[in-house]
């Protein structure tokens, strides 16, 4: 992949952006961002660094991919197991995929692009899978793409 373009993987279960936690400090309330986000922006940014070995942030406008797989819960049947794993059947559970957009985009603030305000183009999918994990994909968008497709 080019330097216009960074791939990468985190592994474990995907996670969303958290509500932050609201603490009054006299006449001022804090908006204080929970451990369990915290924790999981750094483990995003420490994938990305080790795996993309980045020498610049990317430039301009972006589009982003993400791809999140969730696990298959052991008890579930060969038949349906088989159907998850074809995505013929797809999670609708929690984390939401906007949660996880927002968290990703956060996370890379700094590391692979200057502002997530830069991403423009932007497309996203839950499937379930043997591994759970989420992929990522960022690339420098051309002047003249306007249909979000990459490059």
């Amino acid at each position: 992949m080019n330097r216009s373009s960074y791939s990468f993987t985190v592994l474990g279960r995907p996670a969303g952006k958290q509500r932050p936690l609201f603490v009054r400090r006299g006449k001022f309330t804090k908006a204080i961002t929970r451990e369990m986000t915290v924790n999981y922006e750094n483990t995003i940014k420490e994938e990305f660094v080790r795996q993309c070995d980045p020498d610049r942030l990317l430039d301009g406008p972006l589009g982003i991919r993400i791809e999140c797989y969730h696990y298959i819960p052991k008890s579930t049947s060969k038949k349906k197991r088989e159907l998850m794993i074809s995505h013929s059947i797809r999670p609708t559970t929690k984390p939401d995929a906007d949660n996880i957009m927002k968290v990703v985009c956060d996370a890379l603030n700094g590391v692979a692009y200057g502002d997530d305000k830069q991403i423009v183009s932007w497309a996203g999918v839950k499937r379930y899978g043997e591994q759970p994990r989420v992929e990522v994909v960022i690339w420098e968008l051309n002047e003249d793409a306007c249909d979000g497709g990459q490059g």
